[in-house]
């Protein structure tokens, strides 16, 4: 909104020739009204910047969401290393993140394929820019949710060590560079680039769908494809055997925690809430359309929820949590790129549609004797490229134009021809091709160094006794207990030592 200029000069004038003073009465009330408005600059940084910081910390929490749902997806041998983990993406990303993240991400002025300021934070704040501290810790959030993804896929047979190398190289490189590409004003297929548009339009990936969840459930994939099914995955016929986690109650508090984060994670990217789409004084602005963000991530979500209950409650015969819980979160994962630039009606369409890619994709996963113990290269990344496509099939028009301005494409089902969705089978494509060409050939490295997968007998044992020195629980299994498990204290022999790696 702009601020309406006050001078002297021009208040004097309405003082009349006989007002005594009137220069500096008008003087006086022209300092006032400046005084107001750089109060009002003020207050508007303080309440945007407030708005950011509060969604950041929402998408923080979704680390612990993550943490329970793969403990809950894992065997209970396993639960201390995974747990370890996903605290350590965390930790691990934080730094790289600083070092070298945010600089790749979104260090303008710069090329069209990466940043090239801002390391270690060096210049923020930027007022030109229009960079403070929130957007960096805003945007660290989203890069340790990307390696969180990736650390699910490879869950229950993978070296430590292999952990800390691959999240930080996801966090400081391969991520970063996506997101520079979409998200920074300088990106080249970015909607947000004031200069030359993809296709004439530009990537509408608003929060993630691709940038997020394709970078992390594709490299998943590769570790999980390099590395092998786990033990005991499939029989010596090759039919799939369930290798069941050890506690839904986990699964289904992560999930819940998981959905409380989203609302940071989406509607959050509007980065700003204090913005006006029309004249000052209007009931509609960002706020609004924050809130319609929130609706459409919500409608998503309990549609893909639905579809996925009934739907395995078809092929499989029973009513299963986990397979809801992940049905939901795949719902979430597809509406992230259009939940800004769509209708709450067309949200439901995309849950619908994200249930159904995410089941065809388990069934494909099992045919090809694929093992990803938490789904999440069937679930971050298919239904990712299914919310890629679906957002340039149903973007309205009035909303891309106050998300991102005038003169960008919109939904080819929406009247916008198909110049965003050729864009956005670009995305797709180039998304797959890098994450490939980088995070590829470094499993590849660990594995032929010996760095990736733990022995035979180590997997069997599960890690937790293995690699960190006694069971997560105090537990034992007993034959005779059918309905469960018999709680008792087990220490670890003195000749069970942790394995090096």
């Amino acid at each position: 909104m702009a601020q309406p200029s006050c001078s002297a000069a021009q208040l004097a004038q309405y003082f009349g020739p006989n007002a005594t003073n009137a220069a500096a009465a008008a003087s006086l009330i022209c300092d006032q009204f400046t005084a107001v408005s750089m109060q009002y600059k003020d207050t508007k940084h303080a309440v945007d910047s407030t708005y950011l910081l509060f969604s950041a910390y929402l998408v923080f929490s979704m680390q612990l969401g993550f943490a329970m749902l793969c403990a809950g997806s894992v065997r209970a041998k396993n639960t201390m290393n995974i747990m370890l983990t996903n605290v350590l993406d965390a930790a691990a990303g934080g730094l790289f993140y600083y070092l070298f993240g945010f600089a790749f991400a979104f260090g303008v002025p710069s090329n069209g394929f990466i940043g090239r300021h801002f390391f270690g934070l060096k210049q923020v704040p930027s007022e030109a820019q229009d960079f403070d501290y929130s957007n960096f810790l805003y945007q660290w959030a989203f890069a340790i949710a990307a390696a969180g993804i990736t650390s699910g896929s490879i869950a229950e047979r993978t070296q430590f060590v292999a952990y800390l190398i691959y999240s930080s190289f996801l966090t400081g490189f391969v991520y970063p560079v996506v997101s520079h590409w979409i998200w920074s004003t300088d990106g080249w297929a970015s909607a947000f680039n004031t200069g030359n548009l993809l296709f004439g339009s530009g990537v509408i990936d608003f929060a993630g769908s691709g940038v997020v969840h394709m970078v992390g459930g594709i490299a998943g994939l590769w570790g999980a494809l390099i590395e092998g099914p786990r033990i005991g995955r499939f029989d010596h016929t090759g039919r799939a055997v369930a290798l069941r986690g050890h506690s839904a109650s986990l699964v289904v508090l992560g999930t819940f925690m998981l959905w409380f984060g989203w609302y940071g994670f989406n509607p959050g990217s509007f980065n700003k809430i204090l913005v006006y789409y029309d004249e000052s004084g209007n009931y509609y602005g960002q706020w609004s359309a924050v809130g319609r963000t929130a609706v459409t991530t919500t409608l998503a979500g309990c549609t893909a929820a639905l579809t996925t209950l009934f739907g395995k409650r078809i092929l499989s015969g029973h009513w299963n949590v986990t397979d809801v819980c992940n049905g939901l979160l795949g719902g979430f994962a597809a509406i992230t790129a259009g939940c800004s630039v769509v209708e709450p009606w067309a949200a439901i369409v995309c849950g619908f549609f994200a249930s159904l890619v995410l089941i065809g994709c388990n069934k494909l996963a099992e045919k090809v004797k694929y093992d990803d113990p938490l789904e999440a290269a069937q679930l971050h990344g298919g239904c990712g490229a299914w919310g890629v496509i679906f957002t340039a099939l149903f973007a309205k028009k009035e909303y891309v134009k106050q998300v991102y301005g005038s003169g960008r494409g919109h939904g080819l089902l929406m009247g916008g021809g198909g110049k965003l969705l050729a864009a956005h089978v670009i995305q797709i494509l180039v998304i797959t091709g890098w994450v490939s060409a980088t995070m590829g050939p470094l499993f590849f490295v660990l594995n032929k160094m010996k760095l990736l997968r733990i022995s035979p007998e180590d997997e069997l044992a599960g890690m937790d006794l293995t690699r960190h020195g006694g069971f997560a629980y105090a537990y034992e299994d007993d034959e005779s207990h059918k309905h469960g498990i018999q709680l008792k204290r087990i220490e670890p022999n003195a000749s069970s030592t942790p394995t090096t790696e």
